[in-house]
């Protein structure tokens, strides 16, 4: 099927189709779905946060949601005029090249800033000190744990807690913490970290096909 032609509901029927053992989680990912939705059409941005493999989603994440993934989706038409009119043949080609996109921040990425403040406090809090300073009440912070367990996402989804966000949490079939943390908890079911990692691979891409589907 033409992926410019899908909805979110058919794309994420496609994703228990592919996947039949995320039936379980369809409810959750439909929720997520919504508040992520939510979050864009109040001018919101999305937090993503995670260790190891689940730093790399994290940039997987925001990469997805911020240019052209499924759907194309160039700059306006009078941005791309006041591009042109403005700077002429190098306007030509930014109004030709640029897309629009969703904010999205991968909070693993700015390294610099947290091993300064993992230095001079403690690295445990890094990832709650960027929700605390980045975050806002339109916002959604996203946590990836496969444990549910992980202390420093734990600790963002505390402080976004408080700071008004939504909160999503992807983890393996336990929960572990995060389950009680989160707003929405996605645990995929599995107990392997390994197998956790494949299994949030289609979901998010799901997710981000879905939210990209309702906005481009």
């Amino acid at each position: 099927m033409d992926a410019k032609k899908l909805t979110p509901e058919q794309i994420l029927s496609e994703l228990i189709q592919r996947y039949p053992q995320l039936k379980s989680c369809e409810k959750k990912v439909s929720e997520a779905y919504d508040a992520l939705c939510a979050c864009y059409s109040s001018g919101g941005k999305v937090l993503v946060a995670g260790n190891g493999g689940s730093a790399s989603d994290s940039e997987h994440i925001t990469g997805e949601l911020m240019k052209s993934f499924r759907f194309r989706h160039d700059i306006s038409e009078g941005q791309q005029d006041a591009l042109r009119k403005s700077f002429g043949e190098d306007g030509e080609f930014l109004a030709g090249t640029l897309e629009s996109g969703l904010p999205a921040i991968p909070l693993p990425s700015l390294q610099s800033l947290g091993t300064a403040f993992s230095n001079d406090r403690n690295g445990l809090a890094t990832f709650a000190q960027l929700v605390n300073v980045l975050g806002n009440p339109n916002d959604v912070f996203i946590g990836i744990s496969t444990s549910g367990n992980s202390k420093n996402v734990c600790y963002a989804l505390m402080v976004a807690k408080t700071k008004g966000m939504r909160t999503i949490a992807l983890t393996g079939e336990s929960g572990g913490r995060c389950m009680s943390l989160s707003e929405i908890c996605i645990n995929v079911p599995e107990k392997e970290t390994f197998k956790i990692q494949e299994l949030h691979l289609p979901v998010y891409h799901a997710l981000c096909s879905m939210v990209e589907s309702r906005f481009f």
